[in-house]
């Protein structure tokens, strides 16, 4: 007996892989999951303290990928009255919807690591 294959040509498929693509873009690159999280554990921070908390990320794409994240509604930046002036970065409450599914990748990546400590000690 034969196995069909399986179509992704439905229309449900097609609108999540378009879904899937689109999340893909605007999270992709080795930075923004760490800048995220980042904001996550600390709320509120600058750019000074971002910089110094994404250890390996320089100045100019730390800068870059805020304002990708900040034309996406992911991050909101505030410019503060200060002398000489503060710029704060705090995730949007669109943002903070991204804590849960960084949790669970958090959670993949240490299992994943562990099963393969394991596989390669037996």
């Amino acid at each position: 007996m034969k196995k069909k294959a399986i179509v992704n040509d439905t229309e449900v498929c097609q609108l999540r892989m378009q879904a899937i693509s689109d999340t893909m873009s605007i999270l992709s690159g080795k930075w923004k999951f760490h800048i995220i999280g980042t904001l996550i554990e600390g709320n509120k921070l600058g750019f000074m303290d971002l910089l110094r908390e994404v250890k390996g990320i320089g100045s100019k794409m730390l800068s870059k990928e805020l304002q990708d994240l900040e034309l996406n509604h992911l991050v909101s930046r505030t410019v503060q009255d200060t002398k000489p002036i503060t710029v704060q970065y705090a995730l949007t409450e669109y943002g903070e919807t991204l804590s849960p599914l960084i949790d669970e990748l958090a959670k993949w990546g240490i299992e994943y690591r562990q099963s393969i400590y394991k596989s390669k000690s037996v």
